[in-house]
């Protein structure tokens, strides 16, 4: 067993490895904390950090219950869900009017016709969901092009199972999983420059890694926290 930190009723689990900064990990299903430091590092310089992220790590660990709870949601009262990074309690209209879905304060508010299976309530959000994305969407693109010098031909939005995000190079195509609309604006837009990244290097190889670092240098920070919460329970990759 490796070694452990205890912070009160937290523990966090302690790798070495060749590494220059000190890494914290909130990881799923269950919060479990993980620190990887540096090999010559010194034991109080390790406990002193993970002391100074308490509030931080428990932030994480409230997200990632949050989402889990959401994973298995039925859209019923009082059910627990996310928008750009935010918690929200769902309230259910039943009502003989066209479907919407409306923000009050933290309550999302789903308004639906009698009788609406889960099914149905599933696509209404669904839908809501798509319509915050491409009312933001189509600014980041606008603002990656200039600096890329790449131009996205169209872009589409759909669930996706193992992936946030995919480019058809040949087409110019970028797809993004509308699941994305429950993360951080600014994990979005690392997608999105991820993606547009790939028109000018298709693979994952050194010199998209080198584009990365130079036009979005905290990008494996933003990779990170956007794989905190798996995808599908498979880590999802760009």
């Amino acid at each position: 067993m490796g070694a452990q930190i205890r912070l009160g009723a937290l523990v966090i689990f302690v790798q070495r490895k060749r590494v220059k900064h000190i890494y914290l990990k909130v990881l799923a299903p269950d919060g479990r904390v993980t620190l990887i430091a540096p090999i010559g590092i010194q034991s109080a310089v390790i406990h002193a950090f993970a002391a100074s992220k308490l509030s931080w790590i428990h932030k994480q660990q409230k997200k990632l219950q949050s989402r889990t709870e959401e994973a298995f949601c039925q859209f019923i009262e009082y059910e627990n869900h996310t928008l750009w990074g935010e918690n929200y309690r769902l309230r259910v209209v039943e009502k003989s009017a066209k479907p919407c879905v409306m923000l009050d304060r933290q309550i999302i508010i789903l308004q639906i016709r009698p009788g609406s299976d889960l099914f149905k309530r599933a696509a209404v959000m669904h839908a809501w969901h798509k319509s915050l994305l491409h009312g933001v969407v189509p600014g980041l693109i606008d603002k990656w092009r200039d600096r890329l010098n790449v131009s996205v031909s169209a872009y589409f939005l759909q669930k996706m199972k193992t992936r946030w995000g995919s480019c058809n190079t040949g087409r110019r195509h970028i797809r993004l999983n509308s699941d994305l609309v429950k993360k951080p604006k600014d994990l979005l837009e690392y997608v999105v420059v991820h993606e547009m990244v790939h028109l000018i290097e298709p693979s994952h190889n050194k010199r998209f890694v080198a584009l990365m670092n130079r036009y979005y240098p905290i990008w494996r920070e933003a990779a990170a926290e956007l794989n905190q919460v798996p995808l599908s329970a498979v880590r999802a990759r760009g």
